[in-house]
């Protein structure tokens, strides 16, 4: 019979990963990843969020990571790494220039008011904020190529208020083996505040890349997730 590419995963106990995209973001965003770590026989999951509140998009997730076959490696960006640090049931957690809150954390505390991101985010309607697409080439896709940038400015959506202010009830990362992807040319989060928080992380990767290295380098990501489900 033939196998599935998600049964066909050799020297990682049939993983399942689960990605979480960051604010102003969508699951189309994570395809390149997602088909890189296809290539690899793993069966890559993408929830989306813009739930309403940290609260219920890490709900979203949760019930993702429920449907897999076993604990999964749970891979956050941005804003979702927040997202997954409160989740239950996950084998490890990747961070990409994410955010690693502890318990009464929130993403706007650890980020400050003075963000780089900050600068750029613009009102919308009805409490709705976005980033717009003339910087966000700068911001978020810095090292893409200019065809990656378009389909990127194209999939971006406007974004609730208030995500992210929520803050953390439970580290689940502080329970699990987690990696962090600090991307030094990031000019969305401050590779500073990444190195802070690779510092809660089991192990850390430098990456000379943008804030969207998943979309610049989503082979090199793809080998640094497989590279740490295997040392398990």
């Amino acid at each position: 019979m033939k196998r599935s590419i998600c049964d066909s995963l050799i020297g990682v106990r049939n993983l399942d990963v689960v990605l979480v995209h960051g604010l102003y973001h969508q699951p189309g965003h994570m395809r390149p990843l997602v088909k890189a770590l296809e290539a690899r026989g793993i069966c890559a999951k993408v929830p989306r969020l813009h739930r309403g509140s940290l609260a219920n998009d890490t709900q979203a997730v949760q019930e993702a990571v429920d449907a897999c076959r076993g604990k999964p490696l749970v891979v956050g960006h941005s804003y979702g790494g927040a997202v997954a640090t409160g989740l239950e049931g996950v084998e490890a957690f990747v961070f990409m220039a994410a955010f690693v809150p502890d318990v009464g954390e929130s993403c706007a505390v650890l980020g400050g008011p003075n963000a780089p991101v900050n600068a750029w985010v613009r009102p919308f309607s009805d409490g709705y904020s976005y980033i717009p697409a003339d910087v966000a080439q700068d911001l978020f896709y810095g090292d893409c190529t200019p065809g990656d940038v378009q389909i990127a400015k194209r999939l971006l959506v406007p974004q609730a208020s208030g995500h992210g202010r929520g803050e953390i009830v439970a580290a689940g990362w502080r329970h699990a083996r987690s990696l962090y992807l600090i991307c030094t040319q990031d000019r969305a989060m401050s590779p500073d505040l990444q190195q802070t928080m690779a510092e809660r992380c089991t192990d850390a990767r430098t990456f000379h890349a943008s804030h969207s290295v998943y979309i610049s380098r989503p082979h090199a990501v793809a080998d640094e997730i497989m590279a740490f489900a295997r040392a398990d």
